[in-house]
Order: structure tokens, then sequence, then C-alpha cells
């Protein structure tokens, strides 16, 4: 999941320094299996992971001497800071710690302070780049547990008021398409004058067209190759077009979003399954929120974390054991049913459980067959983001170049000249 994209680069790159000075000197606290002594497990997570007390009250009702007490950071960027601070300090880490897909690849720079989570019944559970994104060098060191195909979440009421097919069938057709065609219906939409705008920001847009590239800001050495290639500039110059008309302006994770979002200041954004809840949680009483199954030049994927246990723990093998079994299959079905975090897990996609889901609040959107289908479709294209150490600070650089031109800070020439120097600067 992922539900903050403002990162505290300062702190987590001097803890992270921190710890590259004493890594090597970190290791295991515990046996490599699970005993049957009574233990308390802490589970650090953030925002909504999705895991209930019923949930984890199963496990225990399975494993009577283990009681698990789950931690939740209010955003992403708090677990991170917390996580390379402690790891850097080589105490006070949970049992399990939850890690955010962006920050992963920095993360993977210290295999050896994490316990190797390969086993035989986990083996092949996931698509090879959910894999690929756990692995440090021979070693395992994550577990997927969602993952974030995209889709287009839109207001029917505000579609109608513009003359706009409304049933998620029509809108689907509609929109299907590159980003071109997304913009040109834009259009039409703002020409009915609703009062409303099209998407909420010209960040969030970007981030559907930066998920969409093989080495969008990087070479997989790690080059950062973002100030030269033409498709970040392009993608920078045709968002802030879109924006000059079609953007409410309204900047992502910040309180005039979550206000414009219930008050209708915008008709559609790029939705992940995770935003389902986020959407939920910030315009309750709206009752036209509807799923297109469809996305701009046809899937992408947005977000997903892992779940790594930190060999500095005094309980690795049974925190091990826990991890493999909340990354099963059906415990991740039963986490999108609570939260919308979709299943990395390959083989819940043929389960009726996760195919027949169904979301109240989305007008009975069936959620498990949109979300599904999405996950195909990003899985289609055969374009895999690589994301190296730097990705986070970049996109931050991005962003924040496009926000400044939505607030008029900047024009997009100036605004534009800044980033590539704010990314030169992290060289």
């Amino acid at each position: 999941m992922k539900l903050s994209r403002r990162t505290r680069v300062g702190a987590v790159i001097a803890a992270a320094s921190a710890l590259a000075l004493i890594a090597t000197g970190c290791s295991a606290g515990s046996s490599s299996s699970p005993s049957n002594a009574k233990v308390t497990l802490t589970l650090a997570t953030f925002n909504n992971f999705g895991y209930t007390d019923a949930l984890l009250a199963e496990y225990h009702k399975a494993h009577p001497n283990v009681t698990i007490v789950q931690k939740v950071a209010k955003t992403s960027d708090d677990a991170q800071t917390n996580l390379f601070t402690k790891l850097a300090a080589g105490n006070g880490l949970s049992d399990i710690e939850a890690v955010d897909g962006d920050w992963m690849p920095k993360v993977r720079q210290y295999p050896q302070l994490f316990v190797d989570l390969s086993s035989s019944d986990n083996k092949g559970r996931y698509a090879n780049w959910k894999t690929a994104g756990g692995t440090a060098g021979s070693k395992l060191i994550g577990l997927g547990t969602d993952i974030g195909p995209e889709a287009i979440c839109y207001r029917a009421d505000l579609f109608k008021a513009a003359g706009l097919p409304t049933d998620p069938a029509s809108v689907s057709k509609l929109l299907t398409g590159g980003w071109d065609t997304y913009y040109k219906v834009g259009a039409q939409f703002m020409a009915a004058k609703t009062g409303a705008a099209w998407f909420d920001s010209a960040g969030a847009t970007f981030q559907g067209l930066a998920n969409q590239y093989a080495n969008f800001y990087e070479k997989n050495d790690g080059t950062v190759i973002a100030t030269t290639n033409p498709d970040v500039k392009a993608a920078f110059d045709s968002v802030l077009a879109a924006s000059a008309t079609e953007s409410a302006h309204l900047a992502e994770w910040t309180t005039d979003w979550a206000g414009g979002m219930a008050a209708g200041k915008f008709a559609t954004m790029l939705c992940p399954p995770w935003m389902m809840g986020v959407i939920q949680g910030d315009s309750p009483k709206v009752t036209d929120w509807n799923i297109a199954n469809v996305f701009p030049n046809g899937g992408g994927n947005w977000g997903g974390s892992y779940l790594l246990v930190p060999t500095q723990g005094k309980h690795t093998a049974e925190a091990k054991a826990f991890v493999d079994w909340l990354t099963a299959p059906a415990q991740q079905i039963q986490a999108f049913k609570t939260a919308g975090n979709f299943p990395s897990q390959t083989a819940a996609y043929s389960d009726p459980a996760l195919t027949g889901a169904t979301n109240a609040f989305f007008n009975n959107a069936p959620i498990g067959t949109i979300f599904t289908d999405r996950a195909n479709a990003f899985a289609k294209t055969g374009v895999i983001p690589f994301k190296g150490i730097k990705y986070g600070a970049i996109m931050g650089a991005v962003q924040n170049g496009l926000t400044r031109v939505e607030q008029g800070q900047q024009d997009a020439a100036a605004s534009w000249t800044q980033v590539v120097s704010d990314i030169k600067a992290l060289n």
C-alpha cells in the first residue's frame, strides 16, 4: 500500500549513513526454529494494512503460544524514518517491519540485517517482479503484502452533470486509450462547466505516467538519468499542459485535497485498490463514487509493500513463521476485503473469495474482478519500473516541481530548471 508521497529525506539519509557504518556488526538475535515457549511478536505497519484484530486472533488460535501486537505508524514516512534510525542504532525495531516498495531498494543494501524468508511454502507464490523487489543478493528478505494495479475512480454525479456516460462499462469504454484520450475526455468535461476539475493534481497524474516506463529515472545499474531522459521532461510538460485547464491543483495528501474530494472539486483520480480506503475515509457521505475498469495506456501499478524480519529481533524464527502465514493467499484476500490492499499472491486471483468481492461504498463495484483485470493488464504491458535507491528523492524533486507550477510559484520552465538542479544535488 502507499498513502504518503512525501519523504523526510534528511532524516532518512542521516540514519542510512549511520547504518552503513555499523551494518556489518549486526547479527541474528534468536534460533532458526520456532519454539513452543510463549512469545509476543510486535508487528509494525503504517496506515492500514487490513490486519484486523480478528485476523491476528486467527493466528493466535492456531498458535496459542504466540501473541501478536500491532503497532501502526500514521504515515509511511514515519515508518521509514523509524526503520532506518533503529537499524542504525542496532535495536528497537519490531519483530516484523512493513516496508513500502518505493523505499525497499534502500533496505536491500543491508541484507545482513534481515532474516532470509524463503521457504518451500512461499516459493513461486508471487510474480517474478514482486519476488525480485524483496530479494537482496541471494536472500529473500521481504515477503510481498500487496500490489497496486491501477484503475480510474470517478464521480458519477459530476459525469452526469457534464453530459458524460455514468455507468462503469460506458466510462471504461470512453476512457480506453492513452493519456491523450484521458485528457481529451477531460477537455469535454471542462467544457461543460460543472464547477469541478477533471483530476486532482499534476503530481498525482504524473505518478501514473512515471510508473509506465522501465527506466524512467535510473538505469538498472543505478545511474541517474532523470535529468537527461527526454521521457521525463516530456511527461512533466504534458501533465502541466493538461493541468493548466483540467486540474483542481490540490496536491495529494493535503488537507485541501481531502476536503476537495468530499466537496466534489474533481471528477476523476488515478485509483490503485488501496486508494479506495482513502476515498471512503475522506468522503464518507458521498454516494456517487464508482470505479472504471480502465487505465491510460492499458495498465500500471502504484504501490505495494513487504514484510521483513530484522535480525535484531529476539524471536526471528517465530516471526518468520507468522509472516509466511500473514502473506499467504487467504490472509491477503481478507486484507483486501478490509482495506483494499490487493493481493500480491497470484494464486489468489482465481479464488472466488477474491473475484466475487464487491464494495458497497463504490456502488457495489465488483472490485475483485476489476482489480484482477487491472493486475493482468499491468502484467500484459511487460513493463516493470526500475526503482533504485534514489527513486524516492528524485520523485520528490519532480513532484515538488509540479506543485510549484500548480501553486503559481514558478512557471514550467523555471520549475524544471530547479528540478534538474535538485536532482543533480542528490549525486
